[in-house]
């Protein structure tokens, strides 16, 4: 109902000087400020009042009636009162109010053991017990239609763009890992931003694959780089990873392998902002590569990463900043000398059958030839005995030739020798005898088995959370913890000016005894396999221990 106010003179003994209708009210005759009590807005009932006050200064003797004016009457076509009415009316309709359930009723009460069982036997997650990794990292329910429906609209671009055939996974039989592949690209492409993200089996499967992803691709460019640049340092190597897999240049190969459409499938890429564009691409990225390690393999990382992707690691854009570089007198592998390998080479090397290593060339572009001129020093007389004891080694291994096992040990025994040596005792007058290299791919490695260790362990777990158990797993400061618990850090080989300053400074010691664990996984890693960073991690420094919160 609209109020119209009226304005009359009254006379000076007139005992109301307002009369209302209701709802509005007035507490007394002699308050000149009114209160009104109306579903419409204040602010024209206050410029209202200031002009009836102005009014009531030169006619202090009037009355002010109310009048109702008839509702059934239509408002014109432009009143403001009518369209108000009608926004309301399409609100309740477009924006209808959401029931908030009881409290009581938030959380769902715990299945019972007959359902519980049900979905744990349905579960695609433990359908697969020759690969526990893969069968991890699958989605912990069947795909539905939804999801069925994206993979018959879009999987063949994808697949095409990619370079592998269309026929469907479900050819390849039980014993193959590409059998999942369907599943897992699909899971791939489903990054936060995108419409099926709300269906929780598929926000956490695709999580879990960009968890594993981003330490894959990083292990994958650190074996490349380091056979590829032999005599060159860690520090270059890790702006080249950077140029070409950082979050700023990933839209770039996405868009090079046009898979943009996929990601973004309502949006034009390039005239979106980099906050909308950049997570994403980054997402989809990293939980590709996770999905095609967990079926194809590392090679398969290399084709697609310089193949599909087209990345060119010799490019302008990937070059590291100019630095002083340190002169490299010493020898390195015949099979590294005089030529650069390409990633062809890197990704189809097989070890031979008699290999004293488990990755033999990765092995020889760590350790330096030269290091055999420290064979039967003071450190190898006296600490190497005790550091093999400490880590379990050597392994018994099934050689057909005793002197295969000799080899391995002694190259084993100059490789621990090279983990403890500090870059502060030979690195300035021979770059390569330090434990930067090692220690440069023991942190890739090490990461690895620690993602793919928690994705078994946690199958219900998103990969935010895998991401920050990961973190505060091994973190910097507790990696070095655990080599100072076995009291390993009494054989690291610091250069005599400075050896003081390292063992009575504990910020310079802490960083030294990290890098000295990082590299004994990088050396585990080349001569025995994933298998032994595994034994070390878990069973020597046992890196899952539960740290106590600082006082």
């Amino acid at each position: 109902m609209v109020f119209q106010a009226l304005i009359r003179p009254s006379l000076p003994n007139d005992p109301k000087s307002f009369l209302f209708s209701s709802p509005m009210e007035v507490s007394s005759p002699l308050k000149s400020d009114l209160s009104f009590s109306s579903s419409l807005s204040p602010f024209p009932l206050q410029t209202r009042l200031k002009s009836l006050k102005s009014f009531r200064s030169f006619f202090p003797n009037s009355s002010v009636f109310a009048v109702a004016v008839n509702p059934d009457q239509e408002a014109p076509a432009n009143s403001p009162h009518r369209l108000l009415k009608e926004l309301a009316e399409r609100k309740k309709v477009a924006f209808p109010k959401k029931r908030t359930p009881p409290r009581t009723f938030i959380l769902k009460p715990p299945l019972d053991d007959a359902k519980l069982t049900e979905r744990f036997l349905n579960s695609p997650q433990l359908s697969l017990k020759s690969f526990p990794l893969l069968s991890s990292c699958l989605p912990f329910s069947r795909l539905n239609n939804a999801d069925k429906t994206w993979m018959e609209e879009y999987l063949l671009e994808a697949k095409q763009a990619l370079g592998y055939p269309l026929e469907p996974s479900d050819r390849f039989d039980d014993d193959n890992p590409a059998k999942q592949f369907d599943t897992l690209l699909y899971l791939a492409f489903q990054h936060p931003s995108c419409d099926r993200t709300n269906a929780r089996h598929v926000r956490n499967g695709h999580s879990r694959l960009w968890f594993l992803g981003q330490y894959v691709l990083e292990l994958a460019f650190a074996e490349y780089f380091l056979q590829k640049y032999p005599r060159e340092s860690p520090a270059p190597m890790r702006e080249r990873v950077y140029a070409l897999i950082g979050k700023r240049n990933l839209p770039k190969w996405i868009k090079a392998a046009s898979l943009q459409n996929l990601v973004f499938p309502f949006d034009e890429m390039d005239k979106l902002i980099r906050n909308e564009r950049e997570p994403p691409v980054k997402s989809v990225f990293w939980a590709l590569f996770g999905a095609i390690y967990l079926c194809f393999g590392m090679p398969e990382v290399y084709r697609v990463l310089f193949e599909a992707f087209g990345m060119d690691p010799e490019g302008e854009s990937c070059q590291p900043k100019l630095r002083r570089q340190l002169e490299d007198v010493d020898y390195v592998s015949v099979e590294f000398e005089g030529r650069q390998l390409s990633w062809q080479d890197v990704a189809a090397y097989k070890p031979p059958q008699d290999a004293l290593f488990a990755h033999p060339r990765l092995f020889r572009a760590c350790v330096p030839p030269g290091m055999h001129r420290f064979r039967g020093n003071i450190w190898d007389f006296d600490s190497r005995p005790q550091v093999m004891q400490i880590l379990g080694y050597p392994l018994p291994m099934n050689d057909r030739i005793p002197e295969i096992t000799e080899a391995r040990n002694i190259e084993l025994g100059l490789g621990l020798q090279l983990c403890f040596m500090h870059p502060s005792k030979y690195k300035f007058e021979h770059p390569r005898f330090c434990l930067e290299r090692l220690e440069y791919v023991g942190q890739k490695i090490q990461d690895l088995v620690m993602a793919e260790r928690l994705l078994m362990k946690h199958l219900d777990a998103p990969g935010r959370w895998l991401q920050e158990k990961h973190r505060r797993l091994l973190m910097n400061k507790y990696c070095g913890r655990y080599l100072r618990d076995k009291h390993l850090h009494r054989f690291i080989i610091y250069g005599e000016s400075v050896q003081d300053k390292f063992e009575h400074n504990r910020r310079l010691r802490n960083p030294a005894t990290t890098a000295v664990q990082q590299a004994i996984h990088g050396l585990a890693y080349t001569v025995y396999g994933k298998p032994d960073v595994r034994r070390l991690m878990f069973e020597v420094f046992d890196v899952e221990q539960i740290q106590p919160k600082a006082v």
